[in-house]
């Protein structure tokens, strides 16, 4: 048996951890799950990783979250609790050779009675390859297979590898989290953070959810302050930078926010939809992306509720085109608020995606003759053009003429809604097919 506090133990279990030289989150590493601050839905009572060990064994899982928030070390801590061996490696820094090595050593402590729980950090960086290798071994019990990645892992890794893990997502830590983790930081390093309480809030903010990152901010506020010191808000933007939001253009955070923009907009809300807009610009997010965003939003979710929204949002692109940053992000913020504000409708988009079915299933009949150009004596004599009534030579400037191909029948495709312009706009169709009805009793 191992003492976990004896010359043997990890380092992270020893005396020494308390050591001062050793940056702070590694000193306030957990040593029990008891200890983990955040994900109660899988740590605390009920929670799913609780019953896995209430269970004495744990399967293959992959641990979904933002960075800061747990996940190695929950990984480290789970196979203490059930008494396997633990190996990590990370997927940035291991190869095929790496692989094999470490799949051979847990063969080896199989044999000798141990299980081993072989954690990936950032698994997502392997390829397909590589995430197909760790297949086998998950299959015949060699390992269990613990990942951590903090990309979406229905759009990184494989599908024969989910389906043979659980996903679990570890979630950002909130306000109460880290101001558990500042105060644990404090009873460790013997003295308070220098800072007023609204500076201490503002330190918070900084960590954006990551735990991590919030004690190395500590660290760094600690030793910058003198003796005595306590730091308000101004004097703390001195000492530290602030972090860059959690966003990656290509991934998650970017979806994430794009989508959450597009739904408050859809949902009439302008104040969360300048909000999620405001989260993008900030991230660094291309305005003319969401310039095009916005375009899409006007045709897709306002239509011809309100016949203004798309010339709006066009507008507000030449504007930032013209004017550049920042002023130009006014004129899309402008947009924001009008697409929120605008009566809705996705009539015009539920009427495309029908005919294009009705197009894609229909094959190619041929339109109405009447409807069709007669150049030539040989097609005007064979019909063409033949019928076809000028609707402007009609009283209501609307002839009732059928225009769909015969061998298809008339088709529905276009419901305006009673909001906005397409009230009007169903006022005048309703017109129209009563008098198409009238002429067709004729």
């Amino acid at each position: 048996m191992v003492d976990l506090f004896g010359p043997d133990a990890p380092p992270d279990r020893r005396p020494e951890a308390d050591d001062p030289g050793r940056p702070l989150a590694d000193r306030l590493r957990p040593r029990s799950l008891d200890d983990v601050i955040g994900q109660q839905h899988l740590l605390g009572p009920g929670g799913t990783l609780r019953r896995m060990i209430a269970a004495g064994r744990l399967g293959s899982l992959i641990l979904w979250g933002p960075p800061g928030t747990g996940k190695t070390t929950v990984a480290r801590l789970l196979a203490d609790a059930v008494g396997y061996r633990f190996e990590q490696i990370s997927a940035v820094f291991s190869g095929v050779a790496d692989l094999k090595k470490t799949f051979e050593a847990a063969r080896t402590a199989r044999r000798a009675g141990a299980t081993t729980l072989l954690f990936v950090d950032e698994i997502h960086r392997f390829n397909r390859a590589q995430q197909d290798s760790f297949l086998p071994v998950m299959e015949d019990g060699t390992l269990v297979l613990v990942g951590a990645t903090t990309e979406n892992p229905s759009f990184e890794l494989n599908a024969a590898l989910m389906s043979r893990a659980q996903v679990l997502r570890f979630q950002s830590l909130d306000a109460e989290n880290l101001e558990a983790l500042v105060t644990r930081a404090e009873a460790v390093m013997g003295h308070p953070v220098p800072l007023t309480p609204e500076a201490r809030q503002m330190l918070i903010g900084f960590a954006d959810g990551d735990g991590r990152a919030l004690l190395g901010l500590v660290e760094e506020v600690s030793s910058a302050a003198a003796p005595g010191e306590t730091l308000d808000e101004a004097g703390l933007m001195d000492v530290v930078q602030r972090r860059a939001p959690i966003y990656d253009k290509a991934q998650d955070g970017h979806y994430n926010l794009i989508s959450a923009l597009h739904k408050t907009i859809r949902g009439s809300d302008p104040d969360a939809a300048l909000y999620y807009f405001a989260r993008m610009i900030v991230a660094g997010e291309d305005p003319l992306y969401l310039a095009r965003r916005l375009i899409r939003m006007a045709v897709e979710d306002i239509g011809l509720a309100d016949p203004h929204a798309l010339p709006q949002a066009v507008a507000a692109r030449d504007a930032y085109e013209m004017l550049g940053s920042p002023e130009g992000e006014l004129a899309l913020a402008q947009a924001v608020v009008y697409l929120a504000s605008a009566p809705k409708s996705n009539a015009v988009y539920t009427a495309m995606k029908a005919a294009m079915q009705v197009a894609k299933a229909s094959g190619s009949p041929l339109p109405p003759m009447a409807i069709l150009n007669a150049p030539t004596k040989l097609m005007k004599g064979e019909g063409y053009g033949a019928g076809y009534i000028y609707d402007h030579d009609t009283p209501e400037g609307f002839s009732g003429q059928e225009y769909f191909p015969e061998a298809l029948g008339r088709q529905n495709f276009y419901a305006p809604v009673e909001r906005g312009f397409e009230r009007e706009i169903k006022k005048r169709l309703d017109y129209f097919a009563r008098l198409r009805t009238r002429r067709g009793d004729q």
